[in-house]
């Protein structure tokens, strides 16, 4: 099991082998250390915790702070974990190079937050007529029927918070890593703003 938290650049695009252009996200991941080290015998499961991003101690809770010095590292913004055995022990890094070229892996990022939505932004409603005095515009129109069921039916397509939700882009392959400054080039586009924080680990559902 391999994984590793990074922030997302941006995208540009650059020329494979055989000249074809490839679009590109950039990715700044790790460095990362291992905090905690959980097993099934102790824990009931297997996993490992990653910190990512060092902070001052003041900003950090006093739980916290203990919590990092048991693995001799200093406190970090971010904790994640994830489960599957691993060779790495605490206090561990992981950098970017984790990943070779052409490994395939999962992204893992919240999308952007786009606001309350009607219908025709959030779900693609093609709205009402927009001539010959029509009134409807770009309401969602009939949402039930009025003796049976006289209810509005579950998972009917409304107006509502669009986007800011946990998005999971499977298969993506990586085109490039660069150890020094800890880069990884991901073929396609991943979920978030620029500097937003995403998860890379390996695909789970390979094709």
């Amino acid at each position: 099991m391999k994984a590793i938290i990074g922030r997302k650049i941006g995208m540009t695009q650059i020329f494979d082998e055989a000249g074809r252009m490839v679009p590109v996200t950039v990715i700044t991941a790790g460095t990362c250390h291992v905090v905690q080290k959980k097993t099934v015998a102790r824990d009931g499961y297997d996993a490992i915790q990653v910190g990512f991003e060092s902070i001052r101690e003041k900003v950090t809770t006093r739980p916290r702070r203990g919590h990092f010095a048991k693995a001799n590292l200093g406190p970090m913004r971010f904790l994640r974990e994830f489960r599957g055995q691993s060779d790495l022990e605490v206090g561990a890094e992981i950098k970017a190079d984790i990943f070779e070229p052409g490994t395939r892996i999962d992204v893992v990022g919240t999308s952007k937050g786009r606001g309350f939505q009607g219908v025709v932004k959030r779900h693609g409603f093609s709205g009402g007529p927009a001539t010959h005095g029509s009134k409807t515009g770009r309401i969602p129109g009939s949402i039930g029927n009025s003796a049976d069921p006289a209810r509005v039916v579950k998972g009917t397509k409304l107006p509502g918070q669009m986007g800011n939700s946990r998005v999971t882009i499977r298969n993506l392959t990586v085109v490039g890593t660069d150890a020094e400054q800890n880069l990884l080039w991901v073929k396609g586009a991943v979920p978030g703003a620029r500097n937003s924080l995403v998860i890379l680990r390996e695909a789970g559902r390979k094709q």
